[in-house]
């Protein structure tokens, strides 16, 4: 069974999802969320969930150690993968990405990737702009996005 909760945070109202003990969805305030596919329960993996995102929103945590588990297609999760590998601090083009999921012309795909990212700022999709360096899309709008580079540029270590 599904179980989702509500969480108030730094960046706004986000819920966290999870199924088998590991995080399948973070939805930021305004997202479509299929609630009828889940039941309204705080666990413990959910409460950690937020422990970790809230250190994360304070620059008090750069890695996070949370069982994930993403649905998607098996590109999208070796984009993802790579996702995980930027560090924290830094970006990577799409055009990169593409290349590290060993398909260098896939860098639109990537695009698609990102935005269908089930888990935004666990799996860091924001740190992924485009090869000339610009902001382009974020599920959690390009303020979020800004708010997120900003954060993680001002607490690096």
């Amino acid at each position: 069974m599904k179980k989702i909760y509500y969480y108030q945070t730094d960046i706004g109202r986000v819920a966290l999802a999870e199924q088998d003990e590991r995080i399948i969805n973070l939805y930021f305030e305004g997202d479509f969320i299929p609630i009828e596919q889940y039941t309204s329960k705080e666990t413990d993996i959910l409460r950690i969930s937020h422990k970790q995102l809230q250190e994360y929103l304070r620059g008090e945590r750069i890695k996070f150690h949370l069982p994930l588990a993403p649905t998607g297609t098996s590109f999208y999760k070796t984009v993802w993968n790579c996702l995980q590998n930027i560090p924290y601090g830094t970006t990577r083009s799409y055009r990169e990405i593409a290349e590290q999921s060993g398909n260098k012309k896939a860098w639109r795909a990537v695009g698609n990737a990102n935005n269908k990212n089930p888990i935004p700022i666990f799996i860091p999709c924001h740190r992924v702009i485009s090869t000339q360096g610009r902001l382009a899309g974020y599920r959690g709008g390009l303020q979020m996005k800004t708010y997120l580079l900003e954060l993680e540029k001002n607490n690096k270590k």
